[in-house]
């Protein structure tokens, strides 16, 4: 499949030779092809790296709380530092990306993931071990922001097909992380450190194939000299703050992004608290992070060919919304049940970065919108998981955490319907 849409697209990769504006030399078709396939590669394995470091730590969320001396509070912060590391960091990727090129950029992002992932497992104190986590999140978050860009930029008639795709890995990564985090630790001798290192390997197979591409600090796709043009008149930053679509895919993101890290974060303990056993318990999350891989694949090409993305966003709301009943009335007998449902819910997030290519023009408008959607949504998204271990811990339930993942489903569903209007934020903030 990578093999057949790097062929379709190699009439827009850049040229990986230097040029100067009065000539433009073209690659040839070989040259073209292998960076195609190899730029695809690199978004595959940078997307399946943006979720294991969190989905891994939930399925040992108890054992790494024992091991540590965590309290609910204490946990419940950690599963907040997610999304502020990616509010406070991702808001800086286009800067860097300017500077660097988002090659460079993405390849950093990944070597940073390997250092953390590799030692936050053995700092031994809670401090150390978010420290850890916060530099291994620097680059998720980054990486997290430029994947909109790079698609735009190299494959900007393939937006639907490459979102797809990398929304695909990213799932899989995601629910590979939660099915296997067990298991594989009882395998290696029981000991969570090990099985939370042993993703690092992973993150460092992803720095690979950008190496090529950290020198090529503008690397973009082959331009005609008025094409340049056009693209340096648009280089002058928009005022995204006042597009309202751009503030509700921002809160849309945020919302989505609450409920994300908070199953990811909590639903195996849910589960376990309802007596499932623990490994199960990492199962049924694998089966909720799983929905993912084809979901992600089909919902931003069927988004890519509808004016208006409302629809898709009120079925996968009514889903969440399901899921959420199913927990609070019969989180064990229909557990399976329940998982699939807020697995369909979790799909929002390839839907919101696909909006996020289609509600800008130009690559510069996406890659604002991209860091402003994402580092506004994320901060946004900070309180809910840290208020849901405080609701735990205080209330002995999960009565009020579930009470408050439901009500935050309905503001989600009316922000998302208004991000999902045809319209670009350039339109918007030139007004």
């Amino acid at each position: 499949m990578m093999g057949r849409m790097a062929s379709e697209e190699t009439r827009t990769v850049t040229s990986m030779r230097i040029r100067t504006p009065e000539a433009h030399t073209t690659p040839a078709p070989a040259t073209r092809a292998w960076t195609m396939r190899l730029l695809v590669l690199g978004i595959v394995l940078t997307a399946l790296n943006l979720r294991p470091a969190i989905t891994s730590l939930g399925a040992l969320l108890e054992e790494v709380r024992d091991g540590l001396g965590m309290s609910g509070s204490v946990a419940g912060l950690l599963t907040s530092v997610p999304p502020l590391c990616f509010a406070v960091f991702g808001v800086m990727a286009p800067r860097l990306a300017r500077r660097f090129g988002p090659g460079a950029v993405v390849c950093a992002g990944m070597a940073a993931i390997t250092a953390g992932l590799l030692l936050r497992p053995y700092v031994g104190s809670t401090a150390g071990f978010l420290a850890a986590s916060a530099l291994a999140l620097m680059g998720i978050a980054v990486s997290n922001v430029l994947m909109p860009v790079i698609v735009k930029r190299w494959f900007p008639d393939r937006v639907g097909s490459m979102t797809g795709l990398y929304s695909m890995a990213l799932a899989l990564g995601t629910s590979a992380a939660a099915a296997v985090t067990v298991p594989m630790t009882e395998a290696l001798g029981g000991s969570w450190q090990t099985g939370l290192a042993v993703w690092a390997g992973l993150a460092a197979a992803a720095v690979l194939p950008w190496l090529p591409f950290v020198r090529e600090r503008g690397a973009r796709p082959a331009e005609q000299p008025a094409a340049r043009q056009e693209h340096a008149r648009e280089e002058p930053a928009l005022r995204i703050t006042r597009s309202r679509t751009a503030w509700a895919l921002a809160v849309f993101f945020g919302l989505q992004a609450t409920a994300a890290y908070i199953t990811m974060g909590w639903m195996a303990q849910i589960f376990r608290d309802a007596g499932v056993p623990a490994s199960t318990a990492g199962l049924l999350l694998a089966v909720t992070m799983v929905m993912g891989v084809p979901l992600a694949f089909v919902i931003p090409r069927v988004a890519t060919r509808l004016p208006h993305q409302g629809p898709i966003v009120l079925v996968i709301g009514v889903c969440g919304l399901a899921g959420y009943a199913g927990l609070y009335f019969a989180p064990a007998g229909g557990a399976w049940v329940w998982a699939v449902l807020l697995g369909v819910s979790n799909c929002a997030f390839p839907l919101a970065l696909t909006m996020v290519g289609m509600r800008a023009r130009t690559g510069a408008g996406v890659a604002q919108l991209s860091a402003f959607a994402q580092s506004t949504g994320y901060l946004l998204s900070i309180p809910g998981p840290l208020l849901v271990g405080v609701l735990y811990q205080h209330s002995g339930g999960w009565g009020l955490p579930i009470a408050l993942m439901t009500g935050l489903m309905i503001p989600q569903m009316l922000v998302g319907v208004l991000a999902g209007r045809d319209r670009t934020v350039e339109d918007e903030a030139a007004r």
